[in-house]
């Protein structure tokens, strides 16, 4: 079900520093936790979450099936998923980390968890990103590799959340720190961007 340990410290050392990386989530995350509290802060968070698993199993059974049926088609979709990776690295470093917070009008929790979802739903790059970030932790020849990419997605809402609820129950601190030190923020860019990279190589030359 997972992959071997130094594949699996990679998986999530790479989870992590996507995870702290600013954007469109975090400042969601935050812009709760900030105007409305911890609570709304944490549902926004679940609501992602909740996202995430959606995503997860449906590019379990769309990958594991393509792995079965047409393994040339999937080699195929990890080759352009390098590219896309490598791209993204690109945009890393080309336009940076955004962190811009508004003050949202009152809302429920479950008004909050919705629209946390509804953000990860419906947006596209989440769609791709998963795409091309679980199949390259999944052999080929894994005789159960939907179990594999939905224990993966389970590992990766594990290790992302050790990131996002600290920062949510520290939001006003966090979120301060990094407009304070834009220079933190630009140095997350270019890790994040090595290990996009660095994937992307593992990708096109290694054998995951």
């Amino acid at each position: 079900m997972l992959p071997d340990l130094a594949t699996l410290l990679a998986f999530v050392a790479a989870v992590l520093v996507i995870a702290i990386t600013p954007g469109p989530d975090m400042a969601f995350f935050l812009g709760r936790a900030i105007s409305q509290g911890r609570a709304a802060g944490l549902a926004a968070v679940a609501g992602a979450t909740t996202g995430i698993l959606v995503h997860t199993t449906l590019v379990a059974l769309g990958l594991s099936a393509l792995i079965t049926a047409a393994p040339t088609a999937y080699l195929a979709l990890k080759i352009a998923g390098a590219l896309y990776l490598a791209w993204l690295a690109v945009q890393a470093i080309r336009h940076g980390s955004t962190l811009t917070i508004a003050r949202p009008t009152e809302a429920s929790l479950a008004a909050t968890w919705a629209s946390g979802l509804a953000i990860n739903l419906l947006n596209p790059k989440i769609v791709l990103f998963f795409l091309t970030f679980l199949p390259q932790f999944v052999s080929p020849d894994d005789p159960a590799p939907a179990r594999s990419l939905l224990t993966l997605g389970l590992v990766f809402i594990v290790a992302a959340s050790l990131v996002t609820v600290p920062m949510v129950l520290a939001a006003d601190r966090f979120a301060a720190a990094l407009r304070a030190n834009p220079g933190v923020a630009r140095a997350i860019d270019w890790v994040l961007a090595s290990v996009f990279l660095a994937f992307a190589a593992t990708m096109l030359l290694g054998r995951r």
